[in-house]
């Protein structure tokens, strides 16, 4: 008698299933080690991990930049000379 596959719930990732895991790392751009940690953490969710993968690359690129003090700026305005933009007019002819 033929039986016929279990059909995979489809918001839950199946660790054992070595194609869904593949395709999920490459979707969402995670290593081994990334994925087993989130999943560790948060759950086999599907949602869940690719909002972990994603506030992790917001982390990761929303480092400041390195900017002085406001004492340094503040010293550094007050040393400049103030200049005034000129209008840019259109050529008459």
């Amino acid at each position: 008698m033929r039986r016929p596959k279990p059909q995979p719930i489809r918001n839950k990732l199946d660790l054992t299933d070595r194609t869904q895991v593949r395709l999920v790392k490459k979707r969402l751009r995670l290593s081994d080690a990334e994925l087993t940690s989130i999943v560790g953490r948060i759950g086999n969710s599907i949602s869940a991990i690719s909002k972990e993968a994603a506030l992790q690359r917001a982390s990761a690129l929303a480092k400041p930049a390195k900017v002085p003090s406001a004492s340094v700026i503040a010293s550094a305005a007050a040393n400049e000379p103030v200049t005034t933009e000129v209008e840019a007019t259109a050529p008459t002819f």
